[in-house]
């Protein structure tokens, strides 16, 4: 029973994803195919969003594999191919956005809510750390009150 759990989950963790490209799309002349895997591997699936266009089964990317090898069987250069797509979809579409004013925050943005989230909780220890330093308001227990609280201790 493990052995059968251990095969499964290998093959669904390792699945294949070389099986996105169909074998319709692959191009004859290997250069152009190595080129086009190239371009697709940092091309974003803009229905998936968080994997190529190379490792992705949905329609649309399927379709800009189709349009990327397309334009370099035209004869565009892999720069080319990757502006027109740019120009198309924004700098969304790339798996590694550029750094430019428009994504600055993609690239900053989490080291400044780690900035944020440090200060905040250097403030919140610092004012509990005052607090506990503030002298207790109760008074002290008088005579009677401490040995009425030792023999109810010892009780």
């Amino acid at each position: 029973m493990a052995r059968m759990f251990f095969i499964l989950s290998l093959t669904i963790f390792f699945a294949p994803s070389a099986l996105a490209v169909n074998p319709g799309e692959i191009l004859e002349d290997s250069n152009l195919e190595a080129r086009a895997r190239d371009i697709s591997k940092g091309i974003r699936c803009v229905v998936c969003q968080n994997q190529s266009i190379d490792d992705s089964d949905a329609t649309l990317a399927r379709d800009l594999r189709i349009l990327v090898r397309e334009r370099l069987t035209a004869g565009d250069s892999n720069t080319q191919v990757v502006d027109y797509l740019v120009s198309r979809y924004g700098d969304f579409i790339l798996l590694k956005p550029p750094f430019k004013v428009g994504t600055f925050v993609l690239w900053l943005g989490p080291f400044a809510l780690f900035a944020l989230a440090f200060l905040v909780s250097i403030i919140f220890f610092r004012s509990q750390k005052a607090t506990l330093k503030q002298p207790c308001d109760t008074p002290a227990l008088n005579r009677e009150e401490r040995e009425r609280l030792d023999k109810l201790v010892k009780d």
